[in-house]
């Protein structure tokens, strides 16, 4: 395919990636106020989706250094793994929040500061990188290698960073529970 031929197929995404980018923070926030009377607390989820968040973190690393060896289709595997697991952290994480109240930080001083400023930071985050995961993998499933590369220099650092957040979240939270 040329270019101009990659940048359309590019384009008959443009709509999904947009929707996609509005609706899921939008369902998330609106999910995350609804509690699902007399049900049974899925307290067991925590520490299930920051080991989520730990993996993908290990299989984004681990896809930077596939694509650096020229193993495309090990980075290409590696990558739709680490979109799976972003996806179904996102399916446990809501159910947690529907199903139980929220855990508030008991640390003080300094790390109750740090927690705050890595919390805010991976949740703003979380929503930044939703665009910039789609365009960078509708951009590699349509051939136009030079542009996923380009975005990919942006999306794997914010990605990785919102990974590795959420395990410090977690693990700065976890006494609380």
């Amino acid at each position: 395919m040329s270019n101009a031929e990659n940048i359309n197929a590019e384009k008959k995404y443009n709509k999904w990636i947009v929707v996609l980018s509005v609706i899921i923070p939008l369902a998330v926030a609106a999910l995350f106020g609804i509690k699902i009377p007399n049900a049974e607390p899925l307290t067991f989820l925590p520490p299930i989706y920051a080991t989520t968040n730990a993996i993908t973190a290990i299989l984004l690393v681990a896809a930077f250094w596939a694509i650096r060896n020229k193993k495309v289709v090990l980075h290409e595997r590696l990558i739709k793994t680490a979109l799976a697991l972003s996806v179904a952290f996102l399916v446990m994480y809501v159910a947690y929040h529907m199903t139980s109240d929220s855990t508030k930080y008991g640390g003080e001083g300094v790390l109750k500061y740090l927690y705050f400023i890595i919390l805010i930071t991976h949740i703003i985050l979380s929503i930044v990188i939703i665009p910039f995961v789609l365009i960078t993998y509708v951009r590699a499933i349509t051939g136009n290698f030079e542009r996923h590369k380009k975005i990919a220099r942006i999306t794997f650092p914010l990605w990785l960073y919102v990974a590795v957040s959420g395990v410090m979240v977690y693990i700065m939270i976890s006494p609380y529970y």
